[in-house]
C-alpha cells in the first residue's frame, strides 16, 4: 500500500441503529475521493465499532486502514472529559498521528490536537425551528453539546448556506472560527440495481407510482402526502405513492400509528404503500422507475433524497423550504410545504403527463470531483483561517 506523501485523514464511521444518514455521508465522502486521480487520494483511517463494522465491506478504496474504537461509551467519555478537563475520546483517536480527523461532533473541552486538523459536522438546527419534535432533555443536551462545540472547536462543516445562516442567527461565532459549507452529493454508480420487474413483484406494487423515501420522522411531513392522496381520492383519482424508510421515531413513538390511522380512516390502503426500510439497491430501483420523487420535508440540512434524484436525473416534487430551493434552483417542481391541495395538483399533473418536466440535471462527475477536492482542502494548513464558503 503506497501511502507516501499522502495526507492521513481519519473518518468516524458511526452507526447508531436508528439513523443511516451519517453512515451514508461518510461512505459518499469515500466514494468521492475515489473519483480523484491517484496522486490526489489521501490515506484514510476508518474508525468503527461493532455496529458500524458491517459497512466496511461497502468501502472500496485503495489506501485505507480500519481501527476499532468503542463509540458506545462516547457520552460517558464526554462527561468524564468535561469533569477532568481532558478529552479522553479524542485523545484515543489522535494516537493514530493524523493530518485530519472528521467528523468530531463532541468538544467538551479545549484540547491540543498535536498538529491534527480536527473538523466537526452538524447537519442542521432543526431543534431551533421545531422544538416540538424533541424532548426537553434532548433539547438541553443538544444545545449544551453544540455551544461547547462552537466554543472549543475551530472548524465546522455544514451542508448548506441555509444552515450556515441559521448558525449565524442563533449563535455568537468566535473570531477565527472556520465555517465550511460542503453540500454532499450522492454517488450511485457502484450499486447493482435489480431488475424493476423483480422489485414490483417483491414489494407487490403497481407499475405506475410516485415514491417518498425518508425516515418516518414527523418533520419529514408524510401526513401532507397522505392528505393529498385523500383529496385526490375524493375527486375520483386513484394514485399510488410508495413510502420507504425506517418506520420508527424514538422521539415520537406515536407518529407511525397516527399515519396508519389516517390511512385506515380514509381508506387509503391501496394508495399509500408502506414498504419500510429496504435495501439501498431496491430503494434506488424504485426511485429510478417512479413517475417522480416526492420530497415533502418541513426541514432539512441538505436532502439526500434530492441528491439521489439529481444523480439519476429524475423529476422531483419538493416542498418550498429554503434549502430545497438552494439545492434545485429552477429544476424542481415546488409546492407550499403544508398545502396538500397544491401538492395534489402537482401529483395529478405528473400522473396525467400534463406538466412541463423540469430540465434534466447535468453530468455529476465534475460535481463529485469538486466535492472530493473541497473535502481534502479542509485539512490543509493554508485553509485554517475563517473564510467565506
Amino acid at each position: 500500500m503506497d501511502t507516501r506523501n499522502r495526507k492521513r485523514i481519519g473518518l468516524l464511521l458511526e452507526y447508531r441503529g436508528n439513523w443511516l444518514g451519517g453512515v451514508y455521508y461518510i461512505l459518499n465522502i469515500i466514494k468521492a475521493l475515489n473519483h480523484l486521480s491517484d496522486e490526489e487520494k489521501p490515506e484514510l483511517v476508518i474508525f468503527h465499532d461493532d455496529n458500524s463494522k458491517q459497512f466496511l465491506d461497502l468501502i472500496k478504496y485503495p489506501y485505507q486502514n480500519s481501527v476499532k474504537i468503542e463509540f458506545n461509551n462516547q457520552y460517558k467519555d464526554y462527561i468524564k472529559s468535561w469533569v477532568n478537563r481532558k478529552d479522553f475520546f479524542l485523545d484515543r483517536l489522535l494516537e493514530e498521528e493524523l493530518d485530519g480527523l472528521f467528523p468530531v461532533n463532541d468538544m467538551p473541552v479545549e484540547t491540543n490536537h498535536n498538529g491534527t486538523i480536527v473538523v466537526s459536522w452538524f447537519p442542521d438546527l432543526q431543534h431551533k425551528f421545531h422544538p416540538e419534535y424533541f424532548t426537553k432533555a434532548n433539547l438541553v443536551l443538544r444545545e449544551m453539546r453544540l455551544k461547547l462545540l462552537l466554543k472549543n472547536g475551530n472548524n465546522l462543516v455544514v451542508s448548506s448556506e441555509d444552515t450556515k445562516r441559521h448558525f449565524e442567527k442563533f449563535y455568537k461565532i468566535q473570531d477565527g472560527f472556520n465555517f465550511k459549507v460542503l453540500p454532499f452529493v450522492s454517488m450511485l454508480d457502484d450499486f447493482q440495481i435489480p431488475e424493476f420487474s423483480l422489485i414490483l413483484k417483491k414489494y407487490e406494487i403497481p407499475e405506475k407510482f410516485f415514491v417518498v423515501s425518508n425516515q418516518f420522522y414527523e418533520h419529514k411531513n408524510h401526513i401532507t402526502v397522505l392528505k393529498a392522496l385523500h383529496y385526490l381520492k375524493e375527486k375520483g383519482e386513484h394514485i399510488t405513492v410508495v413510502f420507504t424508510g425506517r418506520m420508527e421515531d424514538h422521539r415520537n413513538p406515536g407518529y407511525i400509528d397516527k399515519l396508519k390511522n389516517y390511512i385506515e380512516k380514509n381508506n387509503l390502503e391501496s394508495c399509500a404503500l408502506f414498504v419500510g426500510l429496504i435495501p439501498r439497491e431496491d430503494q434506488l430501483s424504485l426511485l429510478r422507475n417512479a413517475i417522480a420523487v416526492i420530497q415533502p420535508s418541513l426541514f432539512e440540512g441538505w436532502s439526500t433524497l434530492v441528491e439521489d434524484a439529481k444523480a439519476f436525473k429524475l423529476q422531483i416534487i419538493v416542498s418550498d423550504i429554503d434549502v430545497h430551493i438552494e439545492q434545485l434552483g429552477e429544476k424542481g417542481c415546488f409546492f407550499s410545504k403544508k398545502n396538500e391541495k397544491e401538492l395534489a395538483d402537482r401529483i395529478l399533473q405528473y400522473w396525467n403527463s400534463t406538466i412541463d418536466q423540469h430540465d434534466i440535471f447535468n453530468s455529476y462527475t465534475d460535481h463529485i470531483k469538486a466535492f472530493g477536492n473541497k473535502f481534502i482542502s479542509m485539512f490543509s494548513t493554508d485553509n485554517i483561517s475563517k473564510e467565506e464558503s
